[in-house]
């Protein structure tokens, strides 16, 4: 007995066609959709301060207009978390659209994980729920399922617990169903997209993934046929390493062992996923904080030619004495040196010297920092100009994680009929602990090397969690891992990656996965709403590590 979940959405503004090319690619039982990330809470918040009947994914009810009916004609149910702040208003909201429809379709939703209230000075804060809310609206004949911030594996665990009957402590199928929502949570990322090793598939258009779950929790990753991109053991690897960190995933159902799982290729775009084991979830739940931390503004100014630096001095000088009366409370200078010696088109003979300000004050940023550039158009550094005239100062915001008890929060299960449904807490918890580090294999043997980019033999994926990035770097070949593990450590990272050299690094083995994977502390700042670096949500620091030559055996290469 087989379940098939697929995914339609990894973020707010993915593919809206998606919905509908999931409903009609190839057999389905359930239908996933994530809308909800760090940034996109703070968004919702915003849009519900203008109106308080907002707070949810606007993208999500325009799909089902058009595809609520295909879903219910082919038996398909759907769970989403696009309710985000108000998961309540978008229940409501399909209820009427099916009513217009003239469709029998029972939605329910889950509540319990907005703790606002709780947390005064902050836009949204909210608690990351397992699956279980979802499992009982889906065993009460649910159609829609719609939740608020729950953990994006939830909407696979909640829907296989479900079906095939599992409770809170039946952690190795939780833990492997855990896994293979992390793989489906991100979309086309499993299918090709974002992937280090692009160039082997037509990923033009990745089709989205989807999960055959089985009732021992081991599943396969698959896509519709005929669909865009691929799916191999490195797309699935890739995935798996993507805003992880060590060998313990936590999460509100089950702690599930990374280090536990095996990935086998199963057939053309099919990756089998078993071994994995799970342990009791920690004794609290995570809660998402979002407020604004003040207004920034930036400009960039172009320089050209000649006397680069020079000309970058000149002009911090000039602004340092314009805003010398306002002065804001961040000030940040980055020369990027795109420039060309002795170059061919005006573009590559020019470097960008960006500036950023911050402060609590909305005017300092704006009209402060605009006049300052513009007064300067005639009266800088030769061949003055910016790519674009600064604006007025905009919001941003600051994300931060605490933590409560599961006791802490009402998870509830409101179903179509309006009867509410407590979900139960975690009963056995565990708390976590640093898993010894594996064994590594033995080092290569000494022989000829060639000094190389990292990414001739290894990929990388790197992303966000609040201030920290991650960055996984994993090979293909055993050979290879037995290169990686001995040559990849927190120093040479540091090395190869400057901007990590004052942080805390910590690695984590793999070595099921033949990977390694790097937390890299506080180098997004106040996380990706307070843009703290020009990538930040360090999605490209994997590749920049990728492009870093070191010296690798000839024999790998």
């Amino acid at each position: 007995m087989t379940l098939r979940i697929g995914n339609a959405s990894g973020f707010y503004g993915d593919r809206f066609d998606a919905v509908r090319e999931m409903l009609t690619g190839g057999e389905l039982d359930v239908l996933t959709g994530d809308y909800l990330a760090e940034l996109t809470m703070l968004i919702l918040g915003r849009d519900r301060l203008k109106d308080p009947g907002a707070g949810y994914a606007r993208t999500f009810l325009r799909q089902m207009e058009e595809c609520l009916g295909l879903a219910h004609e082919r038996g398909v149910r759907i769970v989403t978390n696009a309710g985000g702040l108000n998961p309540s208003g978008l229940a409501e909201e399909i209820r009427q659209l099916a009513g217009r429809l003239g469709l029998p379709v029972r939605v329910a939703h889950v509540e319990g994980d907005d703790l606002t209230a709780r947390h005064p000075g902050n836009l949204a804060a909210h608690a990351y729920l397992g699956g279980f809310g979802i499992a009982a609206c889906l065993k009460e004949g649910a159609d829609v399922v719609v939740t608020g911030r729950v953990t994006d594996a939830a909407l696979v665990t909640g829907p296989a617990a479900a079906h095939f009957g599992w409770g809170p402590k039946d952690y190795d199928r939780l833990a492997g169903a855990v896994v293979a929502g992390h793989v489906l949570e991100c979309g086309a990322q499993a299918t090709g997209g974002n992937y280090a090793h692009f160039q082997e598939g037509d990923v033009r258009r990745p089709g989205f993934p989807l999960a055959e779950i089985h009732e021992d929790g081991t599943a396969v990753i698959t896509k519709h046929p005929g669909t865009g991109g691929f799916v191999d053991v490195g797309t699935v690897t890739a995935q798996l390493l993507y805003e992880t960190a060590g060998a313990r995933y936590p999460g509100p159902d089950v702690t599930a062992r990374l280090d536990t799982i095996r990935l086998t290729q199963d057939g053309p775009d099919r990756v089998r996923i078993d071994g994995v084991r799970g342990e009791a979830p920690p004794p609290t739940l995570k809660v998402g904080l979002n407020r604004l931390g003040g207004f920034r503004n930036e400009v960039t100014f172009v320089l050209t030619g000649l006397d680069i630096e020079a000309k970058a001095a000149l002009v911090e000088q000039q602004m340092a004495e314009a805003m010398a009366k306002s002065r804001p409370a961040q000030v940040t200078w980055d020369l990027v040196r795109t420039d060309r010696p002795d170059a061919s088109t005006e573009e590559t003979a020019s470097a960008l010297l960006r500036l950023v300000v911050r402060d609590p004050d909305q005017e300092v940023v704006g009209r402060a920092l605009s006049g300052a550039a513009v007064e300067l158009a005639l009266a800088s550094y030769p061949g003055f100009h910016v790519l674009a005239p600064p604006g007025k100062g905009t919001p941003y915001g600051v994300f931060e994680d605490v933590y409560v008890p599961h006791s802490a929060v009402d998870h509830v299960a409101v179903l179509h009929d309006g009867h509410r449904l407590p979900v139960p807490p975690a009963h056995e918890t565990l708390v976590l602990t640093t898993v010894p580090e594996p064994p590594l294999p033995d080092p290569l043997p000494p022989g000829p090397t060639r000094r190389a980019p990292l990414g001739l033999v290894a990929g990388a994926r790197s992303g966000d969690k609040g201030g920290n990035a991650n960055i996984g770097v994993w090979v293909r070949t055993d050979e290879a891992w037995r290169w990686l593990a001995h040559t990849l450590t927190v120093d040479r990272l540091r090395e190869l990656l400057p901007e990590t050299a004052e942080l805390r690094v910590t690695r984590h083995p793999l070595p099921n996965l033949r990977a390694l994977n790097f937390v890299v502390e506080g180098i997004l700042g106040e996380g990706v709403a307070a843009q703290h670096r020009f990538d930040p949500q360090a999605k490209a620091l994997g590749e920049w590590l990728r492009s870093r030559h070191l010296d690798i055996p000839e024999a790998l290469l």
